[in-house]
């Protein structure tokens, strides 16, 4: 297999494993009545203590209004809060709500028990090397996103 060829290879496994993890990550979204949109949004104001709304739309690449809307929907479903940042009372922070926390974390379970599972028939010599590999991965991808 040529460079080329594997790289196109990486590009498409990469591609399908993450489709296949998130959506048996999303079974749990129905028991909240959350959309995948919803949740990405909450992942980020879980990633950031405090984040606005103007900085959420940016990371989610939609309208001001139409994050607006997402923040209300999760407000309203007890997942996130707004509240006026201390040093600026004109800026609105969104903030994790317990809630929040908790749809988030059996997402994040029921993706890892899918990984357990699909990687279950590796050798320990694979096992071992996979997640240095996908670090490697993603620390160069991380440092070519800051740029």
């Amino acid at each position: 297999m040529s460079d080329k060829e594997a790289i196109i290879s990486i590009e498409k496994s990469i591609r399908y494993i993450s489709v296949h993890v998130k959506s048996h990550g999303r079974e749990i979204l129905k028991e909240y009545e959350i959309s995948p949109l919803q949740f990405v949004a909450l992942q980020w104001v879980d990633d950031k203590v405090g984040i606005t709304i103007g900085e959420l739309s940016n990371r989610l690449y939609l309208a001001h209004s139409t994050t607006t809307d997402i923040v209300d929907k999760l407000e309203n479903g007890a997942f996130v809060k707004r509240q006026k940042y201390e040093k600026d009372k004109r800026i609105v922070l969104v903030l994790m709500q317990d809630k929040g926390r908790e749809v988030i974390k059996e997402v994040i379970n029921k993706r890892i028990s899918y990984i357990s599972d699909i990687t279950s028939h590796l050798t320990e010599e694979e096992k071992s090397m996979l997640p240095d590999v996908l670090e490697s991965i993603l620390d160069e991808s991380e440092r070519r996103s800051d740029g």
